[in-house]
């Protein structure tokens, strides 16, 4: 399976299963695109108003050489490793800690409901977080690199908590072995100058919630009372990422249909001296005021390709920023499992809510039917994490055919749960937004590499 594409000049060639990208003319442009239905004879047939024979031959024998290097039109071979990936099923690496089940914001899009997540606003205590540790370093196997990602609502209202579960963490590290790498989603408010140095010293990674211009962040994040929130957070933003040495961070923004300009979201942050940014699109029902619609994606496309330039002119001036969504590792890549399941929800990875019970992941938090468990007794519904186990890109239909499947791994499964009752079916505007953002991020490392 081949993509093609042309953007930003340039002709490219994408072979799915070897993950080989080619840059090429546009006699091979043209020629592949013909390669696999047409004989040798027809393909100068039909192309021989706009090239000469002897080149098009040329072009041919280039095509045939790439594919007996298995870098075009490869064969599969991937499926080989579903049952490897089935039996790891069981392995748990990382738990989102849901900390705290409120809020100190009223953002308009938020699935959780301002933190309740479809019940009642709550607190995790200690105790619970430490039998989540225990839960996961009796269920790592000999996994020795742990993850725990404090979430919320606001997980810096219970923070109390978080100290000491890190702390309890760190105390088992030796006894069983084990590292755990710590992060934490905020918005910032509660964001002193002692909780930004504990931060910074404990925490792997930080996701610092902001939409962007001050107009959009105010619309969409404000306080129960209205209030927007931009004025109070930038600054502390501004200071903790200065602190963190502009490392291992994210700037992480929402954009809606009501800025469908989210490029100038983005552009603002890196004006604002922020060079880790995530601005993604909403995932919300039809009818709500602010979701993506389908007739906004031309649109984005627009913005996708205007950003993508404008990082071009940015890094080769020296002025760089990272922009998750084109960040792609164009050479070993994420593991098998990732390219094929993606995040491991139901499996590797769970959800821990203040309580203590066990889901496939935040976004099915609240959702009885995902109730997997909790950590105490651990894992009860086997039926779900055998469901989970085995969603991938090869059991959902719309993946099947798909050339970006490797790159997203099939997409949200509580994406797809929300808009079609189901975990294996794809979310369709996501989709298309997935595969605009991918060809853009071959191209950017393209023109780079020039």
């Amino acid at each position: 399976m081949i993509h093609q594409y042309k953007n930003n000049g340039l002709n490219m060639v994408l072979d799915v299963y070897s993950g080989a990208i080619h840059i090429v003319d546009d006699i091979v442009y043209d020629a592949i695109e013909l390669y696999e239905k047409e004989t040798e004879e027809s393909i100068i047939n039909l192309l021989k108003e706009k090239y000469k024979a002897a080149e098009i031959k040329e072009a041919l024998e280039e095509i045939k050489e790439l594919q007996e290097h298995k870098m075009l039109f490869t064969e599969d071979a991937y499926k080989e490793h579903i049952p490897e990936m089935k039996s790891n099923n069981k392995v748990v690496k990382a738990l989102c800690l849901h900390i705290a089940h409120d809020c100190n914001l009223a953002c308009k899009y938020c699935f959780a409901s301002e933190g309740e997540y479809h019940g009642d606003r709550s607190m995790m205590s200690f105790e619970v977080g430490k039998k989540a540790i225990d839960f996961l370093i009796k269920n790592s196997s000999n996994r020795k690199n742990l993850e725990i990602d404090f979430f919320g609502g606001e997980p810096l209202m219970n923070f109390g908590v978080v100290k000491k579960i890190v702390e309890y963490a760190r105390q088992q590290e030796k006894q069983h072995n084990k590292n755990f790498r710590f992060t934490m989603t905020t918005n910032g408010l509660l964001l002193t100058d002692a909780i930004q140095d504990f931060l910074n010293e404990h925490m792997h990674n930080v996701v610092l919630s902001i939409d962007g211009r001050k107009e959009v962040n105010d619309k969409m994040r404000p306080s129960p009372s209205g209030k927007g929130s931009y004025d109070a957070i930038l600054p502390k933003f501004k200071e903790f990422v200065s602190k963190r040495g502009q490392k291992d961070y994210y700037v992480r923004g929402t954009f809606t249909h009501h800025n469908l300009d989210f490029s100038k979201d983005v552009l603002h942050l890196a004006d604002e001296g922020f060079e880790q940014i995530s601005v993604e699109p909403v995932v919300a029902e039809a009818n709500a005021s602010y979701s993506i619609k389908e007739e906004d994606l031309e649109t984005l496309f627009n913005e996708y390709d205007q950003l993508a330039l404008e990082m071009i002119d940015r890094i080769k001036a020296g002025k760089g920023f990272n922009f998750f969504h084109f960040m792609i590792d164009l050479g070993q890549g994420p593991c098998i499992s990732k390219r094929l399941a993606g995040c491991g929800s139901g499996g590797e990875y769970l959800a821990v809510t203040p309580w203590g019970d066990l889901y496939p992941c935040h976004q099915y938090v609240g959702i009885n039917e995902f109730l997997m468990g909790n950590v105490t007794e651990g894992v009860k519904a086997i039926d779900i994490q055998k469901k989970f186990g085995n969603c991938n890109v090869y059991t959902k239909e719309k993946c099947n055919d798909c050339w970006a499947k490797f790159y997203c791994s099939g997409g949200c499964s509580a994406n797809s749960y929300q808009f079609f009752g189901n975990i294996y079916d794809v979310y369709d505007i996501g989709c298309a937004l997935e595969k605009k953002r991918i060809e853009n991020a071959i191209m950017i490392k393209a023109k780079l590499a020039q």
